[in-house]
């Protein structure tokens, strides 16, 4: 096998991770209705494809291996865009809490770090519980659910995709300062 054939191949397979992550994120992007965002990279996606596929089909006919670099990257694209979403959790959840004993400490927690937080009462087949509703960040909800497993390790924990909805207010963790406290003066 001839190295330039290698080398367009590893183009190929690099190209096809780079587009195919951008279009899982798209999606995402999508589904949480981020126009702009989902506009933008549709953009970069098709872009990249267009160059990658104008490269496999010019190729294909003298080297077959082509075919197997680009389904290589497009697999691997696949898994590469689902990480990195992962990584940056773009968008808003719903997170309910179902307390068994200790709802109200929960809510009151919740509350305290600047949450919105909503609280219901239910039954569990014979016995009270707490369902407690917080609307958050995605990056936020591994933060909450170490917060309320210190309180109750035995709270149950569901999470909803809030896509478009309403502006979720975020926490103030500690106040600005330093250079930034300039900006927050009134």
């Amino acid at each position: 096998m001839d190295m330039t054939i290698i080398l367009t191949g590893l183009a190929v397979f690099m190209a096809r991770i780079v587009d195919v992550s951008v279009g899982t994120i798209r999606i995402i992007s999508i589904v949480n209705g981020r126009i702009k965002t989902a506009f933008f990279l549709g953009f970069i996606e098709v872009s990249i494809w267009l160059l990658v596929i104008s490269t496999v089909l010019g190729k294909i006919n003298e080297s077959p291996v082509i075919a197997i670099f680009y389904a290589l990257g497009y697999a691997s694209g696949n898994v590469v865009g689902i990480l990195i979403e992962k990584r940056i959790s773009l968008g808003n959840s719903l997170l309910r809490i179902i307390s068994l004993e200790k709802g109200l400490e929960l809510a009151t927690e919740f509350k305290r770090l600047g949450f919105q937080v909503m609280t219901f009462d239910g039954i569990e087949s014979d016995r009270a519980v707490k369902e407690i509703e917080i609307p958050c960040r995605r990056k936020d909800i591994d933060q909450l659910v170490a917060i309320a497993r210190k309180i109750e390790p035995d709270a149950f924990f569901v999470t909803a995709n809030i896509g478009v909805g309403p502006k979720i207010r975020h926490p103030v963790m500690q106040p600005p300062s330093g250079w930034r406290a300039i900006f927050k003066r009134k």
